[in-house]
């Protein structure tokens, strides 16, 4: 391609990702799109909280061709000081964009340093790296996306070419402004959820971010195994991260006197509870996009079970809500299972439950992992699909991997 044809296509690109709302899916984007253009065989991308560069995506081609087939890298997340000492900390300080031909041989007169713990654990090998600010429109640094491994075309390694580094830094300055909007996205459902939260300790940032990060995961191995489209896997990853955030938002609409009860609820309390679903997914009822359409999902049947002994079910209150999500389907009955419930309500519903089992609340300690497997698969066919715990169990590695990216203490 020329150089003309190279700029159509990086901003066709960020056209394309300024369709993404969710912040982790577009990252994940963001990262594997500069690295087809470039032929990078890994990279990573950091984002800047306050003084400080948080490792927050990874990808390497390299590793993942080790791993069986369906199966992710997992990757610690970590934080690094934005300063001169490490490369990705001097790019992000200065804004500068850094092409290093190879790193075992920088020069005695680098400000930085590279780190090769990463190489010497996993057995891999980094030489060249592009490293390239991403900021916003105010020249404020927003991150940093750096460049592994420049590969020819019959596999070896070289530098980067410096002829695309003028149009890798036009599409860092794109990729800013996409993730400051999903950033202001994610801050919008935050400050929706903390409202939730003053009434409920337990609804988190740190809870609902675990719980939309799982039922992606979730999601994607359930659809892989059904043979769902790619085109379709993305779309709905998409959704499906944020409405799984919000899944528990009709809680603001409950008393905190009934939801920060330290003893047990009495029955017309916890119908009071219940109406959480119903009225969660009224927010969503009256909007026209699809990202209305999952949350109202979400919200309406996280709470359902396989076996039919959920709730809401389909009560007078919430027919109006569910005659909008499925308009040709006979309300006679007042349960909903087994694919009666849509099936992003399955997905979260074993999501949160996993969640709760994983953390410590007041009035409990986390369950162990023996306990935590043994309940997950005992509720199979009775709490939840069989088909979604097969998936639940084949990215379960990731899942455990999750909690870090999002701890409590946060």
């Amino acid at each position: 391609m020329d150089l003309q044809q190279k700029l159509e296509l990086l901003n066709r690109i960020s056209l394309d990702l300024n369709q993404v709302k969710d912040l982790d899916i577009l990252l994940e984007r963001i990262l594997a799109n500069v690295r087809l253009f470039l032929d990078a065989d890994a990279g990573s991308i950091y984002l800047k909280e306050g003084d400080r560069l948080r490792f927050s995506h990874s990808q390497n081609n390299t590793l993942q061709k080790q791993l069986p087939p369906g199966d992710k890298l997992i990757y610690n997340t970590y934080t690094i000081p934005v300063d001169t000492g490490s490369i990705a900390g001097y790019v992000a300080k200065n804004r500068k964009t850094i092409s290093i031909p190879d790193v075992y041989n920088l020069p005695k007169s680098a400000p930085y340093y590279f780190d090769s713990e990463f190489d010497r654990l996993s057995g891999y090998r980094s030489r060249s790296i592009l490293t390239v600010p991403i900021t916003n429109q105010r020249n404020d640094t927003l991150g940093v996306m750096q460049l592994i491994n420049c590969m020819d075309s019959g596999g070896n390694i070289i530098p980067f070419p410096d002829s695309d580094q003028p149009l890798v830094i036009h599409f860092a300055s794109n990729a800013g402004l996409a993730i400051e909007r999903a950033q202001a996205t994610r801050n919008t459902l935050l400050r929706m959820i903390s409202m939730a939260e003053l009434r409920d300790p337990k609804e988190t940032g740190a809870h609902v971010n675990r719980v939309g990060a799982y039922s992606v995961e979730i999601y994607e191995a359930w659809a892989r195994a059904a043979g769902v489209s790619e085109e379709e896997i993305e779309h709905n990853r998409d959704l499906l991260r944020m409405a799984a955030m919000l899944h528990d938002v009709g809680k603001v609409a409950i008393s905190d006197i009934i939801l920060k009860k330290p003893a047990r609820l009495t029955i017309d309390e916890f119908e009071i509870i219940k109406s959480h679903t119903w009225l969660g997914a009224g927010l969503f009822k009256d909007g026209q996009s699809d990202f209305d359409s999952v949350a109202m999902e979400v919200a309406l049947n996280h709470h359902e079970k396989w076996d039919g002994t959920g709730y809401p079910g389909l009560s007078d209150e919430i027919n109006e809500i569910h005659n909008k999500l499925f308009p040709n389907e006979d309300i006679r009955h007042t349960a909903k299972k087994g694919k009666d419930i849509p099936l992003f309500g399955r997905i979260v519903a074993i999501a949160d439950v996993y969640d709760a089992l994983c953390s410590q609340r007041v009035y409990k300690k986390p369950w162990d992992e023996y306990e935590i497997i043994n309940e997950i698969k005992k509720c199979s066919g009775r709490h939840f699909d069989p088909d979604i715990v097969a998936a639940f169990f084949r990215c379960y590695d990731i899942l455990k991997n999750i909690s870090q990216k999002y701890p409590d203490h946060q």
